[in-house]
C-alpha cells in the first residue's frame, strides 16, 4: 500500500477517534458537554453518515469541554445503547452526558459543526465548578469531601437501583407480552371453533335458499 500524507492523517484521525463503552464512559465524558452517534457497522445510513462524524471528531478532537465520540449498540457499547432507548441506527444525542437529548438537525458536516460549536457549551461538573450554582457546589465539596471507598458504594447503590427499576419493568413488559400472546392464541382458538361448528355451511345454506327463493320467482 502506497501512503500518502492524506492517507496518513486520515488514519491518525481514525487512531484518535473515541468509541465510548460501559468502561470508559464516566471517565471520557467527566465535565464535558458531549455528542454521540450511536450507530450499527451494516448500517447504510451509519456507512453515508461517518466521513462527516469522523471529520467532526477529528475537528473537536482533545477538547478539554466538549466531546464527539461514537457508540457501536452491536459491540461493548451495546448497553449504552440501551440506557438512552436507541431504537434505529444512527441515533444521534447531545448534552449533559447524564441527560442526553436528541439530536434532529441535518447531517452534513457543516450542520454538524455548527450546532456543535453552538450548542457543546462547558457544564457544571468537578473540572468546571465555576459553572455551578451554589446548591451543586455545595454537592460537589461534600462528593468531593468523601473517602474513594464510600463514593464508590453510593455509586454502586445508584447503579443497583437503577438496575432494579430496569429488570422490574422488563419483567413487566414479558407479562404484557405473555397476556398478549395468551388472548391471541385463545381468539384464534375460539374462532376456529366456531367455524367448524358448523358456521360455514350455515352461510353456504343461507345464500342457496336466497338464490332458490330468487329462481322460483
Amino acid at each position: 500500500m502506497k501512503w500518502t500524507i492524506a492517507t496518513f492523517i486520515g488514519a491518525a484521525a481514525v487512531a484518535q477517534a473515541i468509541e465510548l463503552t460501559p468502561e470508559n464512559f464516566d471517565a471520557e465524558t467527566a465535565g464535558k458537554t458531549v455528542f454521540i452517534k450511536y450507530f450499527a457497522p451494516w448500517c447504510g445510513h451509519c456507512k453515508k453518515l461517518k466521513p462527516d462524524w469522523d471529520k467532526l471528531m477529528e475537528e473537536f478532537n482533545s477538547n478539554p469541554t466538549q466531546l464527539i465520540a461514537d457508540v457501536d449498540c452491536t459491540a461493548e457499547g451495546k448497553p449504552l445503547c440501551d440506557a438512552v432507548g436507541v431504537r434505529g441506527y444512527p441515533t444521534l444525542k447531545w448534552g449533559d452526558p447524564s441527560a442526553l437529548e436528541d439530536y434532529q438537525g441535518g447531517r452534513d458536516y457543516e450542520t454538524l459543526k455548527a450546532f456543535a460549536e453552538k450548542n457543546l457549551k462547558p457544564v457544571c461538573s468537578p473540572a468546571n465548578i465555576d459553572l455551578c450554582d451554589a446548591d451543586k457546589k455545595a454537592q460537589i465539596e461534600k462528593l468531593l469531601a468523601m473517602p474513594d471507598a464510600e463514593l464508590e458504594k453510593s455509586i454502586q447503590e445508584n447503579v443497583d437501583a437503577m438496575k432494579k427499576i430496569e429488570d422490574e419493568f422488563n419483567e413487566f413488559v414479558q407479562g404484557l407480552q405473555k397476556q398478549y400472546q395468551d388472548a391471541t392464541s385463545k381468539k384464534e382458538a375460539d374462532l376456529a371453533a366456531i367455524k367448524d361448528s358448523g358456521f360455514g355451511l350455515m352461510k353456504a345454506v343461507k345464500a342457496h335458499k336466497a338464490k332458490g327463493a330468487k329462481d322460483e320467482l
